[in-house]
């Protein structure tokens, strides 16, 4: 596969060792682009806007990029009534479409050691890993879609550029549109670029939410040591993630269950589990003591997520707010498990957890604390 974006890390550093340029311009590349479109102005030429690079590499540029810092450009930008979540609809140079979100929160919210954070706000990125998704969850928009294509791990990062425009992201959570590790090459590549120059994001501060790709977790540790895991769980019994979520069938809980035991066992760190509440499927207490003894021998985190309506597409309701306060409860006091409630953001814009799907139309007014407290 050629060069689609120039944040293309893999390719760029191929193309440059086969033409003998030295790697370490690729960052510097990088840093210039960014600057360059944070600048708001038009972009000129690779010489001008990228200066002191050897001859061979503006000749590589112009051949493999022409005269395109970018891959992909923002198409539409919805912001929320709150200001509080800016949704980004993103075209790609193939014309597909992606949504990446912007979340506001603020630091002094969260707790760390026991302490008040120190600071104010801070942004979150919510990012997309593929143009739909094969996984079919039929409480989800984007699974209505259907799987278009994987991004390429530039397409990725280029989501993290463009946001950067709006905001100082400090955050980027893998849980938009397509499952990351059905694209597993180009995630671990997007985030090993996003970790070094000139973004230099911690890898503790990233994110990866899967349904439970077993082969791919064993490798997660390896390749990204430090990375947070979230697994989108969302029911305590193989039968009711069946029936919610079809690809289960391929992961049945007992082996992703036993995946995750090895992999907390090497990465010695918590796992967010995340579960959506919806109302009469998996929110009942019976559910709650199920879920409390799956997870009782693990450290984990688990985020009960409020449904968010997707239109016409839903055949669930939400949980009433005494249903999952219930279930929290349980989860907290009979097993000991921190259980969160996720506080819902950019629903007036189609930007919440499950309402992102590919249209050209959108569809609290407080500071909110994010998931780096849920994690730390």
């Amino acid at each position: 596969m050629g060069i689609r974006s120039v944040f293309d890390g893999g390719e760029m550093r191929i193309e440059f060792e086969k033409h003998g340029i030295d790697r370490k311009f690729i960052p510097i590349i990088w840093k210039h682009v960014i600057m360059k479109l944070k600048e708001e102005e038009e972009w000129v030429n690779w010489e001008k806007e990228v200066p002191s690079l050897p001859s061979a590499a503006y000749s590589l540029l112009h051949s493999k990029l022409k005269n395109k810092p970018l891959s992909s450009t923002i198409h539409s930008v919805f912001n929320s009534s709150d200001k509080l979540t800016t949704k980004l609809l993103i075209k790609l140079q193939n014309g597909a479409f992606v949504e990446a979100v912007i979340m506001r929160y603020d630091t002094r919210l969260g707790r760390y050691a026991g302490k008040p954070r120190p600071g104010g706000l801070r942004s979150t990125l919510c990012i997309s890993s593929q143009v739909g998704c094969k996984m079919g969850c039929n409480f989800c928009a984007t699974g209505t879609m259907g799987f278009k294509t994987n991004l390429s791990s530039g397409e990725i990062v280029e989501q993290l550029v463009h946001a950067s425009t709006f905001s100082q992201i400090r955050n980027v959570v893998f849980m938009g549109m397509g499952e990351p590790l059905n694209n597993y090459s180009a995630v671990v590549e997007s985030v090993r670029a996003m970790t070094g120059l000139p973004f230099q994001l911690s890898l503790k501060r990233i994110t990866v939410s899967t349904v439970g790709i077993i082969h791919a977790i064993k490798k997660l540790h390896n390749d990204l040591p430090g990375l947070n895991l979230a697994v989108s769980l969302h029911a305590p019994a193989q039968d009711i993630r069946c029936q919610i979520m079809p690809a289960a069938r391929a992961f049945p809980l007992e082996k992703l269950m036993d995946s995750l035991q090895e992999y907390q066992r090497n990465s010695l760190q918590k796992i967010l589990i995340e579960y959506i509440m919806l109302d009469g499927v998996n929110d009942e207490e019976q559910h709650a003591h199920q879920l409390g003894k799956l997870l009782e021998t693990f450290e984990v985190v688990v985020n009960l997520i409020p449904f968010n309506s997707i239109g016409t597409l839903s055949q669930y309701k939400s949980t009433s707010e005494e249903k999952v306060s219930n279930f929290q409860k349980i989860m907290r006091g009979t097993y000991n498990i921190r259980t969160t409630v996720r506080k819902q953001m950019g629903q007036d814009i189609s930007g919440a957890c499950g309402q992102l799907v590919v249209n050209n139309s959108p569809g609290n007014t407080h500071p909110l604390t994010d998931i780096e407290d849920l994690v730390i």
